[in-house]
């Protein structure tokens, strides 16, 4: 990820495409629109991920998509000048995002703890890490952080509040300081309240890496739609941070 323009923009895709790749090129399309530097998706295996007793289990196994989607994917955002990149969630997919090779992972909240992940993902010294610390308590940042800087110096830490959605007031943007005095490394923020300002805010605290959930308006019917921003919402965020 580039931040010499001192920002990179992120819209998280995730999981918003349903499991259906055209609709996944047509927020891809959406996206390119706005001026974001990048789209991320989540890339699984349903029964790796969670237990078939688990809820959202069906909801996972619906949008999964098959690996061979993202190569096509990919290709479309590069198409339309933008990264793309992913969350894995298992070794396959790990090789999958591998095989079609993206420069950069996202890892999850949830993964920070996720030692054999973290050491596999950061093998590869060519590729850029973001790592999302919802949850996370600063010994377990500091544990993962080491983890990947034992082979990469091409990390980011991104404050996050692991609530969907996240209301302004518990938006806890402090932490974002105390992130840059503990790590060298670049800071951001993913942020899942439902509007723009707190990642205006987050950008004023010194956070150069912004990610949002993303869908393309207000009627599109998705999973995340409580805590994803439109194309005009998209639009209006990264004119401000120019």
């Amino acid at each position: 990820f580039d931040t010499s323009n001192l920002f990179y923009t992120i819209a998280e895709i995730g999981i918003n495409h349903g499991g259906n790749i055209d609709l996944a090129k047509r927020i891809i399309d959406s996206a390119a629109k706005t001026g974001v530097d990048s789209v991320k998706f989540q890339t699984y295996i349903t029964e790796k991920r969670a237990p078939a007793d688990s809820p959202i289990f069906d909801i996972l196994k619906q949008c999964e998509l098959p690996f061979e989607a993202f190569r096509e994917l990919k290709l479309h955002a590069d198409s339309n000048g933008i990264d793309f990149f992913s969350t894995p969630f298992d070794n396959e997919s790990v090789q999958c995002l591998e095989d079609i090779g993206i420069n950069l992972y996202k890892v999850a909240s949830f993964d920070v703890v996720n030692n054999k992940l973290l050491r596999r993902l950061s093998s590869n010294k060519e590729k850029a890490i973001i790592m999302s610390v919802g949850m996370a308590t600063l010994n377990e940042i500091k544990n993962a952080y080491k983890i990947l800087s034992s082979n990469t110096d091409k990390i980011s830490i991104l404050h996050c509040v692991s609530a969907y959605p996240t209301k302004d007031t518990d938006a806890n943007l402090e932490t974002i300081r105390t992130l840059k005095k503990e790590f060298d490394c670049v800071i951001g923020q993913s942020d899942h309240t439902d509007d723009i300002e707190v990642s205006i805010f987050a950008a004023a605290m010194g956070a150069q890496v912004l990610e949002k959930h993303y869908k393309i308006d207000e009627n599109m019917d998705c999973v995340d739609s409580p805590v994803s921003i439109t194309e005009v919402q998209m639009t209006k965020l990264i004119n401000k941070l120019q």
